[in-house]
């Protein structure tokens, strides 16, 4: 069983574009290195690289099939940065939803 995701290595996995879109792309379904580096303007061995730190960080898993290895969404990981963003957030984003709640409403089309 992997690893579950560690706080530091899954922002530093996450602050990357290409690894975002590897995973918006893992969203979608699981895919080959081959599929996700069709997908994207990066080299196979790239592809590779960053598909290893994303598996290190515990966003996602591997899953040998015949000569391929296919990569899916590992759920503990992305559970992981929900958690932490709902801890560091969470009661700013009510306190948000309170203020908001209290401002006087606004005619249609009238802008702000």
């Amino acid at each position: 069983m992997p690893e579950p995701a560690r706080g530091d290595a899954v922002f530093e996995a996450l602050g990357d574009p290409t690894r975002r879109r590897i995973l918006s792309l893992l969203g979608s379904g699981d895919r080959s290195v081959r599929e996700i580096a069709d997908a994207l303007p990066v080299s196979r061995p790239a592809v590779s690289r960053h598909l290893r730190l994303l598996r290190s960080a515990g966003l996602v898993t591997e899953e040998p099939r015949g000569t391929r290895r296919i990569y899916r969404l590992q759920e503990e990981g992305l559970v992981a940065v929900r958690d932490y963003l709902e801890r560091v957030w969470g009661g700013t984003a009510a306190r948000f939803r309170l203020a908001a709640g209290n401002l006087p409403e606004r005619p249609p089309g009238e802008r702000r």
